[in-house]
């Protein structure tokens, strides 16, 4: 009777693979670093290989650095709140637009996060007040009208006493992106807010400037051709 191969294995044990093997070998993180990849990863858009390149890069620099990032992020949540009349993020309540005498606090443009607030006024085109959702509509994620300040925006409209200055909200702007969530969000507001007797308008929505008009999307021509203007 012959002698059975070294190499096989008996009958229900199955061989340890390969790459079972170089896991097993292949040197772990010290506990500190994974703990730092680990909570790396937890941000939006970085992934394991990315969060490798910010702790290798944090490892590379000095203390001082290290420590003046970890305060900032400290910092920036102990200091920084949401406005109580529009939710914008500021240090100081309410933010300094709503503070502010000169802005016309009769019109309320609505946005989904405070980066789009700050892209707004960074044109300078738009005197009027603001209020950020902190998000939009989106059902398939589980994301309702209560899940954003929604409610505080209709507050403002029903009592004049929870807008900045006592002023009457006369018009409201729907500022949402142009995506199937923000023309949700839109259409939910629009409905709550024509029963209210408050002027509702949108942002204008076309072709971008230094656009080919084969490059655009079949919505965005629609809304071209929606809001097309008089030529004076």
């Amino acid at each position: 009777m012959g002698t059975a191969p070294a190499d096989r294995i008996p009958c229900g044990v199955s061989k340890p693979s390969r790459q079972h093997d170089n896991a097993r070998q292949s040197p772990a993180y010290p506990a500190p670093v994974e703990r730092l990849l680990i909570e790396l990863t937890k941000l939006p858009g970085i992934g394991r290989r990315s969060a490798e390149r910010l702790a290798f890069h944090v490892l590379k620099g000095d203390k001082q650095a290290a420590t003046q990032l970890a305060r900032a992020i400290v910092d920036v949540k102990s200091a920084i709140g949401h406005c109580s009349v529009c939710s914008n993020l500021t240090e100081h309540d309410p933010c300094p637009i709503c503070d502010s005498d000169k802005r016309d606090r009769s019109k309320v443009l609505v946005v989904e996060q405070p980066k789009d607030l700050i892209a707004i006024e960074q044109t300078a085109m738009y005197r009027g007040l603001y209020h950020v959702l902190l998000g939009r509509i989106s059902p398939l994620d589980g994301i309702g009208p209560e899940h954003l300040t929604a409610g505080d925006l209709l507050a403002r409209i029903d009592n004049p006493a929870k807008n900045a200055g006592g002023v009457r909200v006369e018009e409201v702007i729907l500022g949402m992106n142009p995506t199937v969530e923000g023309d949700g969000t839109a259409l939910y507001l629009m409905g709550e807010l024509q029963s209210r007797g408050v002027n509702v308008t949108r942002l204008a929505r076309g072709l971008p400037s230094g656009w080919s008009m084969e490059l655009a999307s079949k919505a965005v021509l629609a809304d071209a051709i929606e809001g097309r203007q008089q030529i004076r």
